[in-house]
Formats: structure tokens, C-alpha cells, sequence
């Protein structure tokens, strides 16, 4: 059975929903320039909730029962609804229709005291479309006309649209063709106009369903190959397996069995994935008639009668009555008519509720066919004519004439848009070249600047070595001289020299990156590789490199300066969450590149006696021990507890793990540094400084690892007595 596609969540209020995950760590960073807290942590989760439906609706579930069950604890009435949605949505499209209608009607109670209106509209499309899939149009009709006044009230255009498309799918269920083209058409000028590619991708595929009913087979395949088109280069799965399902369909009504056979098993696998019962059940019927007609009867009951007990199981009346009449179809086809007869009639009965000219019409010609076997020729003839008539109806002159019409009219849109986007690309030329020369002077003006900071920073850094050197012969001097004491005199150089080591391999692994990040810029310049707007672009990266390395130097600076003098003096008590939440900010950009989810669970009221400086530093390098054995979709989580009189800090992350071997080796002697997931390289001194740091302060570190599911690295540090 044919099948249309509807845009998804609550996020179809905003274009290019299919680009969100793209920008989710933007979204994720710009949360965290406020202070950190729960209700940011909800709206991550509902993003990743919403970014996940297309490819995953498991993982959407997921995300919205986390984000639900903190939301109710941290009283977050807009992230609640927010997930109440997104759960729902997942429940119907399961075919979990009473679970679903508890999550809208909830929502929808939230959104009316929060008077959101864009959120109200989504949940009314949601419960429009799933009215449409239990065949009660009168309610469908209901929800998406409030959505469609919300819409046009708020000036929505993107929402207006999608509800639309789903208005049209209404009227085409119902058998209304001539009015489904007219919301559907009124819906992609639109789209066309404002450029909604996935909209106009979803529109494509439904016009071309209607083309299907009336069987102009080559242009509705024309309209599923644009749709597909567009739908390839994203991981929208629901989209192809629906595309794959109309095409096989129409291989089917050409005869091509073999050929429509392939494509269905696209759609069943992607159907299979996503555990999308009403896919299964459509795909399953197609498959039993492709067998069927092949004369491979036995393969086809089974799959027709799985599509029945799913349609049964879920309520899909669509389904239903396109399986009975599959079985009719392949009972007629063996010339059981006595066997077809009965599921003819029981798939007509189901059409005629749904009001659908095309199951309708089917449904007639299989009793005609079931009728004749049985030598009961009036009434053969009778069911003939209702099929001759549905027949009719669904190539009536009136739709023709319109998709002519609109078909001008769309091709007339897209030129004016094309000529109107080519005259914009001409201005925008015209600008970029009077700017250009004012473009390089300031380009040039920030390299200079910043190859002055590095400089700067380099110098400073050369200047602290040399005196640590210059302390290191004093020392060396004073031992040779001195023999009382010379034990514990050798024991302080040994301590000096490792430092040396230590801060000499951290200097060159922390100022690598931006001295390469930026003789990278100066080699694109210097070869015209990059335009001046990418060149532009670059530059905020670059300098937030540098300022995070002067940072960190400034840090590794005052530990130095506390290992030269009393440590017990930099001791001081700060705030847990604001120490983690920095380092865990810094760190986003980098996770982000690799794919890598960062959570930060830190309680406020956590306060610290210690180095801060050298906790920072602690942190820093395990946050990126984490993210260099992590991989794409690996979570790192850094939290905090309080036990007893020490706070006990976490890093978890669900990367490659350790050995117990590796494990062993930890925190005991400089090791081999192991190359991370994206062959990134280090010293293999890290650890060791992590430990001594941690020690200086009072605390002890520890690790528990295990190979293919995550390490987690744990440290303690001393509480503040008085808060």
C-alpha cells in the first residue's frame, strides 16, 4: 500500500530540521557561555531527542524519558512538555496510539499555561496525523485545522506548510484527490519559493502517490526519483524506506515482480530497523502480492498474514483492508474463489470506512473476480461496475486538469526563484570584490597580532625554562658541595629534574596545536587556497585556540611557581561545578569534532580545599584522555560526589578501555603513550603528573577500566570544613 511521509518533532517548526545535529554543539556551547544548569541539560537532551527520530526512534524515546524524568524533578515546565511531545510522537509511530494520546494531552495542558503557541501547533499536527493512520478523519480534520489558524496567526511559514501536506493527506485518504492536489500543491509553492528542500522532497513523494492511484506510473515515478534525490543525502531512513516501498509498488502494477521484489526489501530492512510497524505491515503486503503473482502462493500467505495481525495489533485500518484484500488477490489467483470471497468482502467493508477510492476500488474488483469463480454472475457483474466506476473517480478529468496546471505554475515559480537567486549571487559578487582589499588588510592585521601573542607567549615560556635550568645547577652545585645532607639534597634534584622533563613534554604538547593551526592559515594565504570570507571565518577558531593556550600557561605557570615555593600556600577553597564546568566548556569544540556527547553532573553546593590551579590541570588532562580513546557517539561524563570529608571527582567515558595489563602500568613509571582513535599522539607523562598533583593536594587517584566498554578515572581532594 502506498505510502505518504510526514515531517517529524517538534524541531519541524525550524527549516533544514535535517541539519540540527550538525548544529547541535553549537546550541550545546552557547548554553554553556550562562552558568551551567539542569534546565541546559534538558534542552540538550530534547535535541539530541529530536535530531534522532529520522534515523533512530529508539534513541528519541530514550532521550525524551531522560529528559522527562528531569524535568519533573527540576519543576522545567517547557522541557517537559518539550520531551512529552517527542515520547509521543515515538509511541504512535510504534503504534502505541493510547500511550501517545496521554503524552499529547499532557503537553498540550503545559503549552496552554505556558501560552506557547508554536508548541501547541505541533502537538496538533502530531494528533492530526495520527487520527489520519486510525482512519478518523473527523478528528484529524479537527486538530490540524487549529494547528493551521495557530500558523497563520504566528506568520509560521514552514509549520503552515507541513500542515498542508498533512491537510491534503487527509482529503486523499478520504478519496478526495482534486482537494489533496490542492493542499499539496499550495503547500510546495511554498516550499519552492523558501527554499524547504526536505518539505519539497516529502510533497514530491505524496503528489506521486496520487499519480500512482491513477495509474500515470511513469510520472509518479518521476516524482519519487526527485524525492529520493534529495532524501539521499541525508540519514533520514523513514524517508528512503517509504520511497522504496512507492517504487516497488509500482514496479508490482507494471508486472516487474523481481525488479519491485528489491526495492521492497529496501524498505523492509529499513522498516526492521526502525521497529516501524506501520511500514512493516504495508511492505509485508506488497511483498505477499509480488509472491502471489508469481505463483509462489505459500510464501505469500505468510507475509500477508503478518501484515494482517500487525494491522490488527496496531489498529492501521489502511493496512488491514490492504491485506484482505491481498489475500483475496492470491486465493483468486489459485482459483480458490470460495477462500477469496470472504476476505474480498471484509476488504471492502474496511474501504468503505476508510473512504479510500483506491482500496475501494480494489476491494471491487477482487469480489468481481471472486463472484464470477463462483458462477454467481449478477452479482459479479454489479461488483464490475462499482469497480469500472471507483475507476473513474480516480482518473477524473478534474485532477488531470489540475496537475497540468500546477505543474505550470511550479515550473514558472522555480525559474522566477532561479533568476531572482542568480541577480542575488551577481550583488553579492559586486560587494565581495569593492571589499575585497579591506578584507586582506584586516586578515593581515590579525595574523601579525596573532603571530605577536605567540611570540609573547613563547618568549615568557623560554625565560621560565632558562631559570629553572639556571635553579637546577645551583642545586646540582650545592649537592657536590655539601655532604651532610647529601641523601636528601640528591632526592630534591632527582624531583627537580623530573619537573624539568615533565614541563618541558606538556610545553611542547600543549603548543604544537596552535603553532600549527596557524602556519596551516599562513600556507592557505600564501596558495590562494581559501577565500577571504573562509580566511574570516577561521580566524575566531585560530584566537580561541590561542587564548585557551595562554590560559593554560598561566595555569601551568602558578603550579610551577608553587612547586618552586610552599605549596600549603596556594591551598584555598573553590567551587567544584565552576572549576569543572570551564574545563568541561573548553573541551566542547574538541568533543564535538570526533562526534563525542560531553555531561557535565557537578552538584552546586560542592566546595574544595586545594590547589584550584593544579586541580584545573588534573582535570584537564583526563578530560583529554577521555575524548582522545573515545570515538563518534561515545559519551564522557564528569561528575562529583561528597563522602565523608573528601569530594570524589569523576571522568567516565565509554571509549576503547584498558587491558588489565594497561591498567596495571598506570601511575607507576613513564609509559608508552598509546596513539588515540584519531591517531592522536602525547607523552605518556600525563598520568604521573595527574598523580603527583592530586597527592601534593592530600587526595589519592585511581582507575577502573575494562576493554570495549570505558574507563572511568576517580580522584579525591579534601573538603572545606566552613562553606
Amino acid at each position: 500500500m502506498f505510502r505518504f511521509y510526514h515531517i517529524n518533532k517538534r524541531s519541524a517548526l525550524k527549516p533544514y530540521i535535517f541539519l540540527l545535529f550538525l548544529l547541535l554543539p553549537h546550541v550545546i556551547i552557547a548554553a554553556a557561555d550562562s552558568p551551567v544548569s539542569d534546565t541546559a541539560a534538558v534542552n540538550q537532551l530534547n535535541k539530541l531527542a529530536g535530531a534522532s527520530f529520522r534515523s533512530n526512534p529508539d534513541s528519541t524515546f530514550y532521550y525524551a524519558a531522560k529528559s522527562i524524568t528531569l524535568s519533573k524533578k527540576i519543576n522545567y515546565q517547557s522541557g517537559l512538555a518539550d520531551a512529552l511531545v517527542m515520547q509521543g510522537h515515538v509511541n504512535y509511530f510504534k503504534g502505541r496510539s493510547n500511550a501517545a494520546i496521554q503524552n499529547f494531552d499532557q503537553a498540550i495542558l503545559i503549552y496552554k499555561r505556558l501560552k506557547d503557541q508554536k508548541g501547541l501547533s505541533i502537538c496538533y499536527v502530531l494528533y492530526g496525523r495520527m487520527y489520519t493512520q486510525l482512519a478518523d478523519y473527523q478528528k484529524a480534520m479537527k486538530y490540524l485545522n487549529l494547528a493551521n489558524a495557530i500558523n497563520k496567526r504566528i506568520g509560521n511559514e514552514y509549520a503552515l506548510t507541513d500542515c498542508y501536506k498533512n491537510i491534503g493527506i487527509v482529503y486523499f485518504s478520504q478519496g478526495q484527490l482534486s482537494k489533496a492536489l490542492d493542499f499539496y500543491y499550495e503547500a510546495l509553492f511554498i516550499a519552492v519559493k523558501n527554499h524547504y528542500n526536505i518539505l519539497s522532497a516529502e510533497l514530491y513523494n505524496n503528489i506521486g502517490v496520487i499519480l500512482q492511484n491513477m495509474e500515470v506510473y511513469p510520472n509518479a515515478l518521476e516524482y519519487f526519483k526527485k524525492s529520493i534525490a534529495i532524501f539521499e543525502g541525508t540519514n533520514d531512513l523513514h524517508a528512503l524506506g517509504t520511497l522504496n516501498e512507492n517504487i516497488g509498488e509500482i514496479l508490482l502494477a507494471q508486472a516487474e515482480y523481481d525488479h519491485s521484489i528489491l526495492y521492497l526489501n529496501k524498505a523492509n530492512r529499513i522498516a526492521k530497523k526502525q521497529n516501524d510497524k506501520d511500514g512493516l505491515s504495508s511492505v509485508y503486503t506488497d511483498l505477499g502480492m509480488c509472491y502471489a503473482s508469481k505463483h509462489e502462493f505459500k510464501k505469500a500467505i505468510s507475509y500477508l498474514d503478518t501484515s494482517l495481525m500487525i494491522g490488527i495489533k496496531y489498529k492501521i485500518i489502511y493496512n488491514q483492508a490492504y491485506a484482505l484484500i491481498g489475500f483475496a488477490t492470491a486465493y483468486n489467483l489459485q482459483k480458490n474463489y470460495k477462500k477469496a470471497y470472504p476476505y474480498a468482502l471484509r476488504g471492502q467493508q474496511m474501504a468503505v470506512k476508510l473512504g479510500n477510492l483506491s482500496v475501494r476500488a480494489s476491494a471491487a474488483f477482487q469480489i468481481n473476480k471472486s463472484l464470477a469463480g463462483l458462477g454467481r454472475i449478477d452479482e459479479a457483474y454489479k461488483a464490475l461496475n462499482e469497480y469500472i466506476d471507483l475507476n473513474k473517480g480516480l482518473k477524473n478529468n478534474e485532477s488531470i486538469q489540475k496537475l497540468t496546471s500546477y505543474n505550470f505554475e511550479l515550473s514558472f515559480s522555480v525559474k522566477q526563484r532561479l533568476r531572482a537567486q542568480q541577480q542575488k549571487e551577481k550583488d553579492l559578487l559586486y560587494q565581495q570584490d569593492s571589499r575585497a582589499q579591506r578584507l586582506t588588510n584586516l586578515i593581515f592585521l590579525v595574523i601579525i597580532i596573532a603571530m605577536l601573542v605567540i611570540t609573547c607567549i613563547y618568549y615568557l615560556e623560554k625565560r621560565k625554562q632558562q631559570k629553572i635550568n639556571t635553579m637546577l645547577k645551583n642545586k646540582n652545585k650545592e649537592v657536590l658541595t655539601q655532604k651532610a645532607g647529601l641523601d636528601e639534597q640528591a632526592v630534591k634534584l632527582n624531583e627537580l629534574n623530573t619537573l624539568k622533563d615533565r614541563l618541558i613534554a606538556i610545553l611542547a604538547h600543549d603548543l604544537r596545536a596552535p603553532l600549527s593551526t596557524l602556519r596551516g592559515l599562513f600556507d592557505l594565504l600564501q596558495d590562494d587556497s581559501i577565500s577571504h570570507q573562509e580566511m574570516l571565518d577561521m580566524i575566531p577558531g585560530v584566537l580561541k585556540k590561542l587564548e585557551y593556550t595562554s590560559d593554560f600557561l598561566d595555569t601551568l605557570l602558578s603550579w610551577i611557581n608553587s612547586q618552586m615555593e610552599n605549596f600549603e600556600n596556594s591551598v584555598k577553597s573553590f567551587s567544584v561545578k565552576e572549576m569543572i564546568a570551564n574545563e568541561t566548556k573548553s573541551h566542547y569544540e574538541q568533543a564535538f569534532q570526533k562526534g563525542i556527547t560531553l555531561i557535565e553532573n557537578v552538584p552546586e553546593d560542592l566546595i574544595a580545599s586545594a590547589d584550584p590551579n593544579s586541580v584545573r590541570i588534573v582535570v584537564r588532562n583526563l578530560i583529554t584522555n577521555a575524548i582522545k580513546f573515545s570515538s563518534k557517539n561515545d559519551i564522557i561524563e564528569i561528575s562529583a560526589t561528597q563522602e565523608e570529608q573528601n569530594a570524589i571527582i569523576r571522568i567516565r567515558d565509554t571509549g576503547e578501555g584498558m587491558t588489565p595489563d594497561e591498567n596495571n602500568r598506570l601511575f607507576k613509571s613513564k609509559v608508552d603513550s598509546k596513539i588515540g582513535t584519531h591517531n592522536e599522539s602525547g607523552t605518556g607523562m600525563g598520568l604521573l603528573f595527574c598523580k603527583d598533583l592530586v597527592e601534593k593536594c592530600n587526595g589519592s587517584i585511581w582507575v577502573t577500566s575494562q576493554k570495549g566498554v570505558g574507563t572511568e578515572f576517580s580522584f579525591t581532594l579534601p573538603i572545606s570544613i566552613s562553606k
